[in-house]
């Protein structure tokens, strides 16, 4: 079993062990977090920005495991079974399958990283390892299970360019964690400080902040939405809100909420 300081980071489930000694047949119960297991198809028909979360808490506890305390740490099962979501965070479940261990080597052709569709070849490292292994082996399994599917749907257009450096990086493995990390801080700060508008021309739009239905009694709803009663999105700011609206046809008008997400967005019905 990992330390204590290590089970204690933040995208790792928290639990407890009790001892329940008066009982022959049941001596220790664990007691874990309540989290909800990762479904993919659900995922995918959730706004982009919460999906972006996800794969950047993925990418901070692969940071970690890659600079931890007790060395490079490879997650051996790497497969969304083992995640799972408390309180919109995503935590990984099961340590027992996490390894400190690195492929031993005596040259290059040793070090080998083979996945059912592609290959990498490693360096076998002055010590006798191949260098980076375990985290390059985090990092692809990350890009091929989560950011495949969960970074480039529905992504605000001005962000795609720089969402595909990310996959094209990390499916060749051309970026490390470090690497990869940054990437996704910069898409952060451009989306929270709504840097990544600049690029984008909206036109004038005669609309008036004053409801969020088509017609008297039918809700406008629209996919991926924060709601499926009706059409509950994120924006910057009213411009952006206007151009969304504009962009669909069965949106007549809108309304900007107080209301933020987790990155400062305020919420548009």
């Amino acid at each position: 079993h990992l330390p204590v300081t290590f089970q204690r980071h933040g995208n790792v489930l928290h639990g407890q062990c009790y001892d329940r000694s008066g009982d022959p047949e049941i001596r220790v119960t664990a007691m874990l977090e309540l989290g909800s297991p990762l479904e993919m198809i659900q995922l995918l028909q959730t706004p982009w920005e919460e999906r972006f979360k996800i794969c950047l808490s993925l990418v901070k506890l692969l940071f970690y495991l890659a600079h931890s305390p007790l060395g490079s740490i490879v997650l051996l099962d790497f497969q969304p079974r083992q995640f799972v979501m408390v309180d919109g965070n995503l935590k990984v479940t099961d340590m027992d399958d996490a390894s400190t261990e690195e492929l031993s080597c005596k040259e290059d052709n040793d070090c080998t990283l083979v996945f059912p569709t592609k290959s990498f070849p490693l360096k076998c490292s002055a010590v006798g390892k191949c260098e980076g292994i375990n985290e390059k082996k985090n990092l692809f399994n990350a890009y091929r299970y989560f950011f495949t599917y969960l970074l480039p749907h529905s992504a605000p257009p001005a962000l795609r360019p720089f969402l595909s450096d990310i996959l094209n990086a990390t499916g060749d493995l051309r970026y490390g964690i470090n690497e990869t990390l940054q990437a996704f801080e910069k898409v952060l700060h451009l989306y929270k400080s709504g840097l990544y508008l600049r690029s984008v021309q909206y036109v004038t739009i005669p609309f008036s902040l004053r409801g969020f239905r088509t017609v008297e009694g039918e809700d406008y709803k629209c996919w991926p939405s924060y709601s499926h009663l009706g059409c509950l999105l994120s924006v910057h700011g009213a411009e952006e809100a206007a151009a969304i609206c504009n962009s669909q046809s069965q949106c007549q008008s809108f309304i900007v909420t107080q209301q933020r997400t987790w990155t400062g967005e305020l919420e548009q019905m």
